[in-house]
């Protein structure tokens, strides 16, 4: 995910921290081996810098709208819940003019949301996506066996009014006008026999990744993007990630001999999305 959406109030911000630049036309920011590249801006005008992109697979966890504190990017995303879908309506309608043909999505969102009152996001989400021309293909379940968080029980062991809390977050799978992409040139897939078996399954279990240990406030473990790009995309497809955040997107790309491109609002991002995927291929180019 990235910084997006509503600046912090003067009073409760950093007048030294740099500051996302919210609104503009995204620009190259890093262009390194692998055919990957780091975008710099708002991913809503992703059309406006970079037409007839035709991106294979879009991978992507976008803001929540939980108010996360993005730190030093001068952001977060807060902000009044009807308002925030109509911007998911807004680069949900702009993802399907950037996709191939048969292009696909993967969004990973939360099943639902306690802020302002119970809200089921993924059901917005899937009607949203919808609506706007994307069609439905599959959920996908992410156990990601983190109840640590967990605060809010209600009526302590009471029917009064329990909370009920779904320790798992979800993938919804979508595609442009037809879901069925033959090989062609000779092209085949990379996924083994076991992964096919195990990855169609419908939940996935695997740990979250640490913030702290990552930079940023609300990263995703490479396993999730690793699993999407080879289940449902060919070596040389180009997969985009409108919200790069610390860049986990394109480095599971490179790996997978991808061509990606990750676009971020916040320059704070870009900067550590580009370390993140330099010393990976460092580590990639030792390895070989």
């Amino acid at each position: 995910m990235s910084a997006v959406l509503t600046p912090l109030p003067s009073d409760g911000a950093d007048d030294a921290a740099d500051r996302a630049q919210t609104g503009e036309v995204p620009r190259l920011y890093w262009e390194g081996p692998s055919a990957t590249q780091v975008w710099w801006g708002d991913s809503g005008r992703l059309i406006e810098a970079i037409a007839g992109l035709q991106a294979n697979l879009i991978v992507t966890s976008p803001p929540y709208s939980l108010g996360v504190d993005y730190g030093r990017a001068g952001y977060f995303d807060d902000q009044p819940y009807e308002r925030y879908l109509e911007w998911v309506r807004s680069w949900a309608a702009r993802l399907l003019a950037a996709s191939a043909v048969d292009g696909r999505a993967c969004i990973n969102i939360p099943l639902d949301s306690n802020k302002g009152g119970k809200r089921a996001i993924y059901a917005d989400y899937l009607r949203i996506f919808q609506e706007v021309g994307w069609t439905y293909q599959t959920s996908i379940v992410w156990n990601e066996q983190n109840i640590s968080r967990r605060t809010a029980w209600g009526s302590w062991m009471s029917p009064s009014a329990p909370f009920v809390t779904a320790p798992v977050e979800m993938i919804a799978v979508f595609y442009k006008d037809t879901f069925r992409r033959p090989a062609r040139d000779g092209r085949r897939g990379d996924i083994t026999r076991d992964e096919f078996l195990a990855w169609t399954l419908g939940t996935w279990t695997f740990a979250g990744a640490n913030p702290r240990r990552v930079g940023h406030p609300a990263p995703f473990p490479e396993e999730l993007p690793r699993r999407l790009i080879k289940l449902y995309s060919y070596p040389g497809d180009l997969v985009l990630d409108p919200f790069l955040g610390s860049g986990t997107t394109v480095i599971a790309a490179a790996r997978l001999g991808r061509r990606s491109l990750g676009i971020e609002i916040s320059e704070e991002f870009c900067k550590l999305s580009v370390r993140n995927v330099t010393a990976a291929n460092a580590a990639m180019e030792a390895a070989s």
